[in-house]
């Protein structure tokens, strides 16, 4: 473990927010100013994923780095609010990092089509920078998320990221915006009240918020929580505001509204970003607190994962909306993140946090692709597509990769996040037959054939065929940036071997509190 020399991750937070700041001060609202802000947004933004890769190559984040800047609460039962990198929220920041990064850039083109279309319809739309100043505070939100060491502070950071994500979504988004903001902020909100009513509970009881602390030379977690009375209603409580964040099977009906109807941008930092904390959450959080009741209800948990996959995958299927189809995929999706979680291995988690990387790459590419049939075609009605491979054959190939990254084929990075996954689930399964075993092999078989069917299915339907749209070109805004996603992924299949040992070192320290 090492205490950084200088508030670098302090510094990752604040400084797109100053950025922010800046550009509302200025008052303009040209193109210009907006193209200035977001390419100097993006650098900031990129900044804690070179952290991570360079933590990563020397060594030192298999023992975790702690900002050296904290506010220490612990006269008030709080405890010290610090900022931690370690290898578990390591592919959480680089998917953080890397896609609000380009999209960023990516904003430019869709948000200049975007405000004019609003004008056009006699909407008062606000400018570039008012949009740029909620996108740096919903990006710098989700990065606090990962870096929290406590949970006041991480629901401070999940409050900021449902204010400007809100904001964003009623300001730029489609459809009736009014009505589908304020769903989100309802069942959202509901979500964090439940999250704060059995973190007060227990902190208040416990005595401080901490959860991670620097043990011995390197990050640890505080001793596993006592038993109080009515503790289990408060996890409960907890569990299931994170649940609906996650956008899990039974409470996950607020999601495609929002997600389809918010500028495809914020779609594009909603469905992989920030849904996928709050698995990320259960591990760093919840796991580690609460070892006992997790283990008990495991069944449990694995038979939820499952759910969620499969009825995510066959919804998605019917979807004729290219950005509802998106948002139910991200439901599938979230179903393996959850059941890497379940098995309470530390292969398991290990690929469960992959996998919020895989994710967050794979459907950034499919949101902005999204994005470019929206601008250049006027439409995302997947019926009226067909045959756009050979007037677009960069995105169909970028396409192609995104789906990859849902599958888990190589040279994607869903194919090691799966790997891992699959082999916590039989690690951590006690097989007391054969016919079980055929049973558990029976459903992933099902779980993966719906991935690829929807994934696949979708391609053929806006690829191929005979056209159905006049196409016209697009700007090269968009195709840059899509294809440095797509690179960006490649990469980390290639770069694994380097990503995955501090991630191994972090993922067996878990599964050690939990007894996986």
């Amino acid at each position: 473990m090492a205490y950084l020399g200088a508030p670098i991750l302090w510094v990752t937070v604040l400084a797109p927010v100053a950025l922010a700041v800046a550009g509302l001060l200025l008052r303009d609202n040209s193109g210009k100013t907006y193209r200035l802000l977001a390419y100097t947004g993006a650098l900031l933004l990129l900044i804690p994923a070179v952290l991570v890769l360079y933590y990563s190559y020397t060594g030192t984040l298999a023992a975790g780095v702690i900002d050296p800047v904290a506010i220490d609460l612990s006269d008030y039962r709080i405890g010290r609010m610090m900022l931690v990198l370690d290898g578990l929220s390591s592919p959480v920041v680089l998917g953080i990092s890397v896609v609000t990064a380009l999209v960023s850039i990516y904003s430019i083109r869709y948000m200049t089509h975007r405000i004019r279309e609003m004008e056009e319809h006699g909407e008062k739309a606000p400018g570039f920078n008012v949009y740029y100043a909620l996108y740096a505070g919903f990006a710098a939100s989700m990065l606090g998320m990962a870096y929290a060491s406590n949970l006041i502070l991480f629901f401070v950071f999940l409050e900021l990221s449902l204010l400007t994500s809100f904001a964003l979504i009623a300001y730029y988004g489609y459809g009736d915006r009014g009505r589908i903001s304020l769903l989100y902020f309802i069942w959202t909100h509901i979500a964090g009240a439940l999250f704060l009513a059995g973190v007060l509970y227990y902190g208040l009881n416990r005595g401080t918020f901490d959860v991670v602390v620097e043990l011995g030379g390197s990050i640890g977690y505080i001793s596993p929580s006592p038993s109080y009375q009515y503790l289990n209603l408060a996890v409960a409580a907890i569990i299931l505001g994170l649940f609906v964040k996650m956008a899990v099977f039974g409470v996950h009906m607020w999601l495609p509204y929002a997600h389809a109807e918010a500028p495809t941008p914020v779609s594009a930092l909603l469905s992989p970003n920030l849904i996928g904390i709050a698995g990320y959450a259960l591990a760093r959080f919840v796991y580690p607190l609460f070892p006992s009741i997790i283990e008990a209800n495991k069944a449990l948990l694995l038979s939820l994962a499952i759910l969620t996959i499969v009825y995510g995958g066959l919804v998605a299927i019917r979807q004729v909306d290219f950005k509802r189809f998106l948002a139910y995929s991200s439901v599938s999706q979230m179903g393996y993140m959850l059941l890497g979680l379940a098995t309470l291995t530390s292969m398991g988690i290990g690929g469960a946090m992959l996998h919020y990387l895989s994710h967050a790459i794979g459907k950034a590419i499919l949101f902005m692709v999204a994005g470019v049939f929206i601008t250049e075609l006027g439409t995302r009605d997947i019926t009226r597509m067909g045959g756009l491979a050979r007037r677009y054959p960069i995105m169909a190939a970028a396409t192609l990769l995104g789906f990859m990254h849902l599958v888990g084929i190589p040279p994607a990075l869903g194919m090691w996040s799966e790997v891992l996954i699959v082999y916590g689930l039989f690690d951590g399964v006690t097989v007391a037959s054969q016919a079980m075993l055929w049973g558990i092999t029976l459903v992933l078989i099902l779980a993966f054939m719906v991935t690829a069917a929807y994934s696949f299915i979708m391609m053929r339907k806006i690829f191929f065929g005979q056209p159905k749209i006049e196409a016209s070109e697009y700007m090269d805004d968009f195709k840059a940036t899509i294809v440095l996603v797509g690179a960006l992924g490649v990469f980390f299949f290639v770069a694994i071997g380097t990503l995955s040992e501090p991630l191994r070192v972090a993922s067996e320290l878990l599964a050690g509190v939990i007894g996986g």
